[in-house]
């Protein structure tokens, strides 16, 4: 047998994950040198106390999970004689995948015959959300881990991410948007277009005056990108701003119809430390990122 993995930062809450056959990995965010595990320290996500937080001038910190924390999760599956495939979001961004991999070479040593598969989403939450999702399909429907492993290896670069910040603080100070201008931002109206790279990485790539704009532009990208867009889901992710995402919902549907997959998600907190409130952003199935 071989048990499922993904984490916190894929989106995929607890009660998601033990619906799909998922352990969840909880990645942890601290404030006022509190540190809070998502779905251990509570089950349910307060996403408006958590953004409106944010709103109020509270800014959190992540930080990696160490080797082990991971060799707590995955030795007790070790033992008891199963595999691992886990489903986590880009390595590219953080040095958590590091200690994986050391508490993964520690545990092989005394579990030799076990095996481990890990498929790097090359995103995080929403894009990554959806990716895990359609394995859970797979998984559903039988495949193997070494078929889901063979899918993952040209599809999730089929997985196109674009969205806008509408606070970039919060981006500014983690620095992990390449091409983010000092500046950008600071103008009241203009946002930022921010995408997921092929590196697993979120890269600025224009800006736009006024939501309504940036909405347009967004749903250009699914336009000019998409593949075989109403056979797969499209995933609105939102930083506590559901009138953002129907407005989205609105703009897509004008644009393709009315019978498109749409899905929609609240950013984890671990997350959205980086991204702040207000955001939103739209996953959809693409020729390329």
């Amino acid at each position: 047998m071989t048990q499922f993995f993904t984490d916190s930062d894929t989106d995929v809450t607890l009660a998601e994950a033990r619906d799909m056959g998922f352990e969840l990995i909880s990645m942890p965010y601290s404030i006022d040198g509190q540190t809070t595990y998502p779905y251990k320290d509570f089950e349910d996500f307060d996403s408006k106390k958590f953004y409106d937080m944010l709103r109020e001038g509270v800014l959190p910190t992540t930080s990696a999970i160490s080797e082990e924390a991971y060799i707590e999760y995955f030795e007790p599956v070790f033992k008891r004689g199963d595999d691992i495939l886990y489903v986590h979001f880009s390595a590219a961004m953080t040095i958590t995948f590091d200690n994986m991999k050391k508490a993964v070479n520690r545990l092989k040593k005394q579990y030799p015959e076990r095996k481990f598969y890990d498929i790097d989403t090359k995103g995080i939450t929403t894009i990554s959300y959806a990716i895990v999702k359609d394995i859970a399909d797979l998984k559903k429907a039988g495949k193997t881990p070494e078929e889901i492993v063979n899918w993952a290896k040209t599809e999730v670069d089929h997985y196109a991410m674009y969205f806008f910040a509408d606070d970039l603080k919060f981006f500014k100070r983690s620095g992990r948007v390449s091409g983010l201008a000092a500046t950008m931002g600071t103008i009241v109206g203009i946002r930022p277009i921010i995408h997921m790279s092929q590196d697993g990485k979120m890269e600025s790539i224009g800006k736009e005056r006024g939501r309504s704009k940036a909405i347009e532009t967004l749903v250009d990208y699914v336009e000019s990108l998409g593949l075989d867009i109403k056979q797969h889901r499209i995933v609105i992710g939102h930083s506590d701003a559901l009138d953002l995402v129907d407005e989205i919902i609105d703009a897509l549907r004008r644009r393709f119809g009315d019978d498109l997959r749409i899905e929609y998600k609240t950013t984890n907190p671990t997350a959205g430390s980086h991204c702040g409130p207000n955001g939103a952003g739209i996953c959809f199935h693409a020729i390329h990122r």
